[in-house]
């Protein structure tokens, strides 16, 4: 399936084989969460990469795995569980977001997807890893309300905010699951807490504990480097000599 329409974008895909499935989506953002979860999901559910989507507006880098060259968003799909997942391990600027947006709510559309699940992060200073869930009707809301914190009232930004923009403009339902971070750093337990909540959500049953491993590793790193930066501030100035004069 070749999805361009002189857009800018396009979409190559095979067929997918999976009848009305669920589209689960990452893109880089606060903590990295949508990518964290999205990938170990990937790797959990041993998915099979179908397609790519491919962009003149996307930056001009190859992406690497073990040496070889694969493209920056991917597409998976796990037909034993009626799932398909866009990853990207490339940032989408503003400006494009509501185009490959758009795109991709069109896609899906084609292939028959029952609901869109857009995975990013937010980050507060609580110190918690709740997960906020929106939706683009109330039936969809309803059945999350008691899995998730309800997002109230606020904005959802990048890329996840322009999805759910347009599921709501193309009528395709849409729920979105925001996992609580402290800052920029990748957040794996912000992952982890939105793992669970698709696992409730939709019957899946992916373990975490490789992803808690790998939170405790990067933990101990940025307190490696919080220590470092500690321990520069509390140096004393060393004294400089002009080189001139």
């Amino acid at each position: 399936m070749n999805g361009k329409d002189g857009d800018g974008f396009e979409i190559i895909t095979e067929p997918i084989e999976s009848k009305n499935p669920v589209l689960f989506n990452g893109f880089p953002g606060i903590g990295l969460v949508g990518n964290i979860a999205c990938q170990h999901v990937i790797d959990e559910l041993e998915m099979v990469q179908r397609g790519s989507i491919d962009s003149k507006y996307f930056p001009p880098i190859a992406v690497l795995f073990d040496g070889i060259v694969s493209m920056p968003v991917r597409i998976y799909e796990s037909i034993e569980h009626n799932l398909v997942i866009v990853i990207s391990d490339i940032p989408i600027h503003p400006t494009i977001s509501y185009g490959i947006s758009k795109k991709l709510v069109s896609w899906a559309e084609l292939v028959n997807v029952r609901e869109i699940v857009p995975i990013a992060g937010i980050a507060t200073m609580s110190g918690k890893h709740r997960v906020f869930g929106s939706a683009t009707t109330r039936e969809l809301l309803d059945r999350v309300k008691d899995l998730v914190e309800i997002f109230q009232v606020g904005t959802i930004s990048g890329i996840a905010g322009s999805i759910m923009t347009a599921c709501h403009l193309q009528n395709i339902p849409a729920i979105g699951l925001l996992g609580e971070t402290r800052g920029q750093n990748p957040e794996p337990r912000a992952a982890i807490s939105v793992i669970e909540a698709l696992n409730k959500i939709y019957g899946l049953d992916i373990d975490t504990e490789n992803l808690l491993d790998q939170a405790n590793e990067i933990e101990t790193e940025l307190q490696k480097l919080a220590d470092q930066v500690k321990d520069a501030e509390a140096a004393p100035p060393r004294k400089e000599f002009p080189m001139y004069g």
